[in-house]
């Protein structure tokens, strides 16, 4: 054992160095380093991890292990059902009028269980996804409670003008416009069917909000098939995140956006 081995496993307390500095460092000894020496005291580490929980020093701290899946997948599932069944209904497919068969799935699916794949992406420390997840998952819970007589939304304007129910239901359309349009924004150096799912959806919004204003089925029909298109894209981004080479043939291959970012050589 060479006298730096030794000087590195000598008792601070016994060494007979009376350093001023020597008092507030901390040490460590043993066979593997299971002694701890904070200024003239020992301690064992054991003793420091069942009392402190091993936070007393950030050293002896042990590294917190968080393994997640990727909850983009299941966010993107939730988002592109649940717009293929309404989407469906605003482009009067098979004649149909009434969407309220979509609100079980805009409460249980398209809005509880992107929820909460929106604050997985949080807790992945992934804004955006956050961001986009949990706030297209509380959409479809305000748009279920649209179509819930115990929330008295449509009852409400039963009595008055149509158009004013039509004029806010196109205010609230228009929220969601502008804010689509601000995450499409945030997509241009991503990949091109992630900035499709966005744009397309922006147009989506933008014409269902000037078929409320203006009255006119055709722009709402043209923003349902916009958003079948929509859909199909949602659950092609689902399926690039979930295919692997473990588990499928077919893999979706991404085609990255040009960046104005230069390549270091």
């Amino acid at each position: 054992m060479s006298d730096k081995d030794n000087a590195s496993t000598s008792d601070p307390v016994n060494s007979g160095d009376e350093d001023v500095n020597s008092i507030s460092r901390i040490y460590t000894s043993g066979a593997n380093n299971e002694y701890v020496y904070i200024g003239r005291q020992k301690f064992l580490k054991d003793e420091l991890y069942e009392a402190f929980g091993g936070t007393l020093n950030p050293g002896l701290a042990p590294a917190a292990s968080h393994k997640f899946a990727n909850p983009a997948p299941l966010g993107l599932s939730a988002f592109a059902l649940t717009t293929f069944v309404l989407s469906l209904a605003n482009a009067r497919a098979q004649g149909v009028r009434t969407p309220n068969v979509v609100v079980g799935l805009a409460f249980f699916y398209g809005g509880l269980v992107q929820l909460i794949a929106g604050i997985w992406e949080i807790a992945l420390e992934n804004t955006f996804g956050g961001t986009a997840l949990c706030s297209y998952g509380g959409f479809w819970l305000s748009f279920g409670a649209i179509y819930v007589p115990w929330f008295g939304i449509l009852e409400a304007y039963k009595g008055l003008e149509t158009r004013d129910l039509n004029n806010m239901l196109g205010f609230y359309l228009l929220g969601w416009t502008i804010f689509t349009f601000g995450l499409t924004l945030c997509t241009l150096k991503s990949t091109v069917m992630f900035f499709a799912l966005f744009f397309i959806l922006f147009l989506t919004f933008l014409l269902l909000c000037i078929g409320e204003f203006s009255g006119k089925v055709g722009v709402t029909r043209a923003g349902g098939v916009l958003g079948v298109i929509d859909a199909f894209i949602a659950w092609y981004n689902a399926y690039a995140g979930v295919a692997n080479r473990q588990n499928s043939y077919l893999l979706a291959k991404a085609i990255n956006l040009p960046t104005n970012e230069r390549t270091l050589v």
